[in-house]
């Protein structure tokens, strides 16, 4: 059985036992949260949802809080003396699908 859930502005194909990497939770380490926003449900019988499925969620327990690797944005204009060196990390939550109820 499987699951489309929507989260941090994206759709998601998540499957039980499944460990999957997000936008940000505000959630502790090892906490449950669960996901409202069921799109869709597939398996033996597929559930579509317009635009969510009704009584359908998604839960999940909270492996690690953490922050990818560094992104480097380079500004530069030639002939101006104008250049920028700036870094990015983006905060992500991974969490482990323990149960999707539908």
């Amino acid at each position: 059985m499987y699951a489309i859930i929507e989260t941090g502005g994206k759709q998601i194909k998540v499957e039980e036992g499944q460990a999957i990497t997000i936008e940000k939770l505000n959630v502790a380490e090892g906490e449950t949260v669960t996901f409202d926003k069921v799109l869709f449900v597939g398996g033996d019988s597929v559930k579509v949802g317009s635009p969510l499925v009704a009584g359908a969620t998604v839960t999940a327990k909270v492996q690690k809080q953490g922050r990818s690797k560094k992104l480097v944005v380079f500004k530069y204009k030639p002939k101006k003396n104008y250049h920028k060196k700036q870094g990015h990390r983006q905060p992500f939550t991974q969490v482990v699908i323990e149960k999707i109820n539908a």
